[in-house]
């Protein structure tokens, strides 16, 4: 794989952090390719959205005799090929865990996703805390200093580990940006299954019950890249079912499904802003949403938009492109589910379009039920924003007043404070972190101001909190806690890391005593809740021996959390971002000695 590879996919993916110029192998589409296969129907060859149906080493077959773009060199028509189907080129065979030495000698039946501790989801619960109680935890936080190494594991054909760990029935379930999807035994490492999807897996994988499919009693869901949902069986891998959610040809799922009460909430994001500069991309007509699904059979319940306004043509550029709008609003993070209140609550992203349209970079609520808005309280007025930049210039595909892209990458983190009053505590992309009432149509309850200075990239992929305290991660800065009553900042743990803004951007993690987070610099670091001490560091930036003989090495974290469960620390080591962070192929598991 060239180093092309991890720096295409992740520039294309990895929103929403900001983009300083679209990757080269969207460049390379638009200059070889778009004449005939341009974004909208008509076109002289297949259009741009069907292209992306196809698995990447399918286009790479088709390219080679396919007229002058059979010249290109082959890593530039793998290029191609992984910016059209949102995956890593791969060889036949090359990620299927039956190949690996280490296959777990038996698969014993899965009675129950409860019995043992788990981490099910992105945020354990509904609530998207990312808190692990003392019991299910199983980690004392005065034995955290005595973490150490228990097993590594590597991913072939991986080359960033976007996808976090879900751990339950004393499994491991995690998904890759290749789209392989693998069952992984959480004590001793050995591989169980594995299943690929049409396009990479970047969220968190959750389990439940599933009803009416024969021999199948627990189901894993999740979304790709591409919009996709599946249900695939916990016991043995096998597909259940796959719906698209989104018909845009850009649309993805990056954030996790939320599960809850016998529907599958599936947020709905794009890479619509990493495309709209193009003068030969129609911008824009995607709107975030979320998605209700019946978990048994994937049919759709309800679809609500962030921005309930249909998208229109507008204008036509200067090449004569059709521009429509509004558009934007896309919904990166999991869903946060109110049982008391039977609604849900999300963060969104940016506008595309100008005006910033009503809905974009706010928390939202909505009925679990119908889909119905319930309230929205937009946070940062008039944000319209592309990627635009050295790649297509400034040209008028680009929104005038361009915004600051402060969208809400994190999911909003229900608590009750020491008060009795609900909370949705929510990070954003700013530095600036949010207290809505839920009970009072988001009212802001109050704000704190992280950084010195609002910049972009602050907070992305989010926090977590205990019954006192929210801690996040805040790039320029380091870790830092809140209370969660007034917003008070208690203490902030500075993070030194070579460059600017390369502290901890992926989602905290917290259990009784100590706060887990990962750098862009590769180093794992556990923090004490009390006072901000740093209590026990590992440094992720090597080589590691694998239990399934796969060569791995760790790297940054920039997305996904760690996950504590039953005394382990489960960690995805390597992310890529742009100019940030270093690629990786590894699942850590860390345990006291």
């Amino acid at each position: 794989m060239t180093t092309r590879t991890p720096l295409s996919f992740a520039l294309v993916l990895a929103a929403p952090l900001a983009l300083a110029q679209l990757p080269k192998s969207a460049k390379l589409f638009d200059q070889n390719c778009v004449t005939c296969h341009a974004n909208v129907p008509g076109s002289a060859g297949p259009e741009a959205g069907a292209l992306r149906k196809l698995a990447p080493e399918a286009i790479v077959a088709k390219l080679v005799n396919h007229g002058g773009v059979s010249s290109l060199a082959d890593a530039d028509k793998r290029a191609i090929a992984e910016y059209l189907s949102g995956r890593n080129f791969m060889p036949p065979g090359l990620g299927d865990a039956a190949k690996m030495p280490n296959a777990c000698p038996s698969n014993p039946p899965i009675h129950s996703l409860t019995a043992a501790p788990a981490w099910n989801g992105w945020g354990v619960d509904a609530t998207n805390g990312r808190y692990e109680p003392a019991k299910a935890a199983g980690l004392p936080a005065n034995r955290v200093s005595s973490l150490k190494l228990k097993w590594a594991f590597g991913f072939p054909g991986g080359s960033s580990m976007y996808g976090q760990p879900a751990v339950a029935a004393g499994r491991v379930f995690i998904g890759l940006n290749n789209g392989f999807v693998y069952s992984i035994d959480a004590a001793s490492g050995c591989v169980y299954w594995s299943f690929q999807a049409r396009s990479g897996v970047r969220n968190a994988i959750s389990a439940g019950e599933i009803k009416g499919k024969p021999g199948a009693r627990f189901a894993l869901y999740f979304g790709d890249v591409r919009a996709n949902v599946y249900a695939i069986d916990a016991q043995t891998g096998r597909e259940l079912w796959e719906t698209r959610v989104d018909d845009n040809s850009v649309a993805g799922i990056t954030g996790a499904p939320a599960l809850f009460e016998g529907r599958l909430y599936v947020p709905v994001s794009s890479r619509e802003e990493a495309n709209g500069p193009s003068p030969l991309y129609p911008c824009c007509t995607f709107r975030g949403s979320v998605v209700a699904l019946d978990i048994n059979t994937g049919k759709q319940i309800w679809k609500s938009y962030v921005i309930e306004e249909e998208p229109k043509p507008t204008h036509k550029n200067s090449i004569g492109t059709q521009m429509y709008g509004p558009a934007g609003g896309a919904v990166w993070n999991t869903p946060t589910i109110d049982a008391k209140n039977k609604a849900l609550y999300i963060g969104t992203g940016n506008a595309y379009t100008e005006p910033g349209a009503p809905g974009t970079d706010a928390i939202m609520a909505m009925d679990v039920a119908t889909g119905k808005h319930l309230w929205a309280v937009q946070d940062t007025l008039h944000d319209a924003w592309l990627a635009c930049g050295p790649a297509w210039g400034t040209g008028d595909n680009c929104p005038k007043d361009m915004g600051p892209d402060y969208d809400f990458g994190a999911s909003p983190i229900l608590r009750t404070s020491p008060n009795g009053k609900q909370l949705l505590i929510a990070g954003q992309k700013s530095g600036m972190i949010w207290a809505h009432d839920p009970d009072q149509k988001g009212a802001v309850v109050w704000k704190t101001q992280i950084p010195e200075k609002l910049a972009l990239g602050e907070i992305t992929f989010g926090g977590s909190a205990d019954d006192q305290f929210a801690y996040f991660g805040v790039s320029s800065v380091g870790v830092a806690a809140v209370r969660l009553s007034n917003g008070e900042r208690v203490w902030t743990t500075p993070i030194k890391a070579a460059g600017p803004r390369l502290g901890i951007g992926a989602a905290t993690s917290v259990i009784p005593g100590a706060v887990f987070g990962g750098g862009y610099d590769g180093v794992l670091r556990a923090i004490s809740t009390k006072d901000g001490e740093l209590v026990w560091q590992f440094n992720m930036m090597q080589d590691f021996k694998t239990v399934n003989g796969v060569p791995a090495r760790g790297g940054s974290m920039g997305s996904a959390g760690p996950v504590i469960v039953g005394g382990t620390v489960f960690v995805p080591s390597g992310y890529f971002f742009g100019e940030r962070g270093t690629p990786g192929n590894a699942l850590l598991a860390f345990s006291a000695e």
